[in-house]
């Protein structure tokens, strides 16, 4: 790899901070490669589907870092319920994972992340171009050097798109997201995450440290649109409605304030993946519906995956960038199949959310498993 005499040359710059990105600064630094991560910072304090599964804690372990996450203010996961394809609810007990229970994660997680010990930098790329081998690239006042350059930069894939790769986004997906008091019941808050479909789209809630729980309604941008859902007494509304994530979260009257959240959740794909002497990692790779519950697990693993491969090209292996972007190509395949037939399974409701996530032929057909 590149020498390092200065300090604005490096072996990797890594854009972006979040878990992809500092699982990528931890395994490349256990390879020995000098590490820049370009960070803004600004990042929203929650992201549709952040809970950690039991599979993360081998990935975590590998990274170093499992230890740190489980000391951290963290609400242990012990499962999950729902309410899909039927009125009555169904439960994954994570106890009997082979991996035990699983965390609903706040900010830790990423702060662990970020320690990698990596040097750091808070800004933004601002250019980048390819010269002999190497990248030549502009972060603020600062210009750095690096041989390799991943993209940490989330579902906007920004390094990637730069770069010449497109992203295809398959659906409009939103998420509209409150964090709220549960007051004194929440000693009595099951510690596991709730699931409720309901006609425009699902419902998701799970316990935050501190006696408050994060609720969030998925749906489609148009959907927001046509119900004014953007709104919060309408959101709110919406919620008492619900069977039972509000029966879950104890709700009588509406709190003073809301304050809502909107994030786009949409499934989407960088293609490529990879190239010469880049990578793109997490959602920059590949961004899933919440409702899969991989996002962070996925985050991780990229990392790691795009770190290997960084350091099988800089050893001169045989198109290992090429074969990583075709494994998250069929990661992500392999996602949008189990994706159709996750909704597929829920045939109640003849609503525009769902009838366009139906399989093919169409609203009669059943899924193997519904």
């Amino acid at each position: 790899m590149l020498s390092c005499a200065r300090s604005q040359i490096c072996d990797v710059l890594i854009a972006g901070g979040g878990p992809a990105g500092a699982s990528a600064a931890l395994a490349l630094r256990r390879q020995g490669a000098t590490v820049i991560v370009a960070d803004p910072g600004r990042r929203q304090e929650w992201k549709p589907g952040e809970s950690l599964s039991a599979e993360a804690r081998p990935l975590l372990e590998g990274l170093g870092v499992l230890d740190r996450v489980t000391a951290g203010p963290h609400t242990l996961c012990h499962g999950n319920e729902s309410a899909w394809g039927r009125s009555a609810l169904t439960h994954t007990d994570f106890l009997l994972d082979a991996h035990g229970p699983g965390w609903h994660l706040d900010s830790v997680l990423l702060e662990a992340g970020r320690d990698a010990g990596a040097r750091q930098r808070h800004c933004q790329i601002r250019s980048l171009e390819r010269r002999a081998g190497h990248w030549r690239i502009s972060l603020g006042g600062e210009t750095v050097l690096a041989r390799y350059v991943i993209d940490a930069t989330g579902a906007s894939a920004a390094v990637a798109r730069r770069i010449g790769a497109q992203v295809r986004r398959d659906d409009r997906l939103v998420a509209l997201a409150a964090r709220l008091p549960l007051g004194a019941a929440h000693r009595d808050v099951p510690r596991t995450s709730l699931v409720e479909s309901v006609p425009l789209g699902w419902w998701y809630t799970a316990p935050l440290p501190g006696g408050t729980a994060l609720v969030m309604v998925v749906t489609d941008a148009d959907v927001v649109a046509s119900y004014a859902l953007h709104r919060p007494e309408v959101w709110w509304r919406k919620l008492t409605a619900t069977t039972y994530v509000r029966a879950r979260l104890h709700l009588h009257a509406m709190p003073p304030a809301v304050d809502l959240r909107i994030a786009r959740a949409s499934t989407a794909r960088a293609r490529p993946a990879a190239g010469p002497g880049w990578a793109a990692v997490g959602d920059a790779a590949t961004a899933s519906d919440p409702i899969a519950a991989r996002g962070i697990t996925t985050a991780l693993a990229t990392g790691i995956s795009a770190a290997d491969a960084v350091r099988a090209d800089a050893d001169g292996a045989t198109r290992p960038l090429q074969r990583y972007a075709e494994r998250i190509e069929a990661i992500h395949r392999e996602y949008l199949h189990a994706r159709t037939v996750c909704y597929g399974i829920e045939q109640r409701w003849d609503t525009p959310f769902w009838t366009r996530r139906w399989p093919e032929p169409g609203p009669h057909s059943r899924v193997a498993g519904a």
